[in-house]
């Protein structure tokens, strides 16, 4: 785990109301010191390797690089983790953390349900009660996720303000965090928000890209050419990119909900029709008008559908250190059935956006390279939603 800083180049910081200072500034010090914790570290490691089942493999996908005829392909398979996606990596440190700061209780925003699926989790392991806040059309999006939450004894909070989407779930979240900050830990499951959550949440979803290097070394004796993750705000993306950062010969590629089309009026690609901007107590790029207020997204994906991304993420586009390319929900929708037809691997429909453009990517590369695409979820979630995009009507 590496330094704590506010800022990443412009990026970052700490735009909250005055009443969140206090909470900010007490997460902020008890990060700085269990981050630091031998016995917190141990804690934490032991969780995620007995609970989550870490580390997560990395799977050659044999049958898609022989029919793609480029680069051979690699799947970071964190759909395979406990709950089904990356999720539960940050949630147990976040939810340990809290526990070590005396929180009683455990609040969350989500928007595919799979953070709220991981924080419902772990909230019944450690006895916390928990309270998820979700987009009334994300949880029609995803029953089946509202389901699991409330099986977990996660109440289950409907947002109708705004476009009823994840943005407003993180505003309701904040607004609950604010009136029972004494008891209460917000859960942020991305790398958003004010210091320090998207250093944290880097931090502990980095184990994904700690092992990713170990793993292809190991394979292959040489680093990838190119590491791919889907992002919205930009957890696993984060985490997939991290310790690759250094390693300038490695593309780093973030790969959006273009939903359909950024010529569009319905898109939520950040980075490719977005502008530096404030929203939800972090400088960084969002989807805005030109007064700086928050416009309505849309993505497919419901944990794509999110009008910023996070600050390190702006930076690294800035530097130009990662790439950030647009995907539209039709090709989402193909590299979906194309993974499950072509590998047996039914991936999130957030994921197939990082597999679509690995599709467009791996035939022009060479057959010596390599791309390592990381599957942040599994796709039991999205299937009955994306059997009536395609016009079967197919209940949960």
């Amino acid at each position: 785990m590496e330094n704590t800083k506010k800022h990443f180049g412009i990026y970052g910081g700490q735009y909250v109301p005055e009443i969140l200072m206090n909470a900010i500034d007490e997460l902020e010090k008890a990060y700085a010191f269990y981050r630091e914790d031998p016995e917190f570290i141990e804690t934490f490691n032991q969780l995620l390797q007995d609970y989550a089942g870490r580390p997560s493999r990395l799977y050659f996908a044999k049958e898609m690089t022989r029919d793609l005829n480029g680069a051979k392909i690699y799947l970071k398979r964190e759909d395979l983790n406990h709950t089904g996606a990356h999720k539960i990596n940050n949630v147990l440190g976040q939810a340990l953390l809290a526990q070590k700061m005396g929180k009683k209780r455990l609040i969350a925003e989500t928007g595919a349900g799979q953070h709220g699926v991981a924080t419902a989790t772990v909230a019944a392991l450690m006895k916390m009660p928990c309270e998820i806040y979700m987009g009334e059309e994300d949880m029609k999006r995803q029953a089946l996720n509202v389901y699991r939450m409330r099986l977990l004894g996660a109440k289950v909070v409907p947002v109708i303000s705004g476009t009823a989407s994840l943005k407003d779930a993180v505003s309701a979240a904040m607004a609950e965090w604010a009136k029972h900050l004494e008891d209460t830990h917000y859960c942020l499951g991305s790398a958003t928000g004010p210091h320090p959550f998207p250093t944290m949440v880097r931090d502990f979803q980095s184990d994904i890209s700690k092992e990713m290097k170990e793993q292809i070394l190991s394979k292959e004796g040489k680093l990838p050419d190119v590491v791919m993750a889907c992002v919205g705000g930009g957890a696993n993306a984060i985490g997939s990119f991290y310790h690759f950062i250094k390693d300038k010969a490695v593309r780093l590629i973030g790969c959006e909900g273009a939903g359909q089309g950024i010529d569009s009026l319905k898109s939520a690609a950040t980075m490719n029709i977005g502008s530096p901007g404030i929203f939800h107590g972090m400088k960084s790029y969002f989807c805005q008008n030109d007064y700086g207020q928050i416009a309505p997204v849309y993505s497919i994906s419901a944990g794509l559908d999110y009008p910023g991304i996070g600050p390190e993420h702006a930076y690294l586009h800035d530097i130009h250190r990662a790439q950030y390319v647009p995907v539209t929900d039709e090709e989402a929708v193909l590299a979906f059935e194309y993974l499950a037809k072509m590998e047996g691997i039914i991936p999130a429909i957030e994921s197939a956006h990082a597999i679509a453009y690995a599709m467009k990517l791996a035939p022009k590369m060479r057959k010596d390279q390599i791309i390592i695409v990381t599957l942040s979820g599994r796709g039991d979630k999205d299937c009955a939603a994306l059997a009536r995009y395609r016009g079967e009507m197919l209940y949960e």
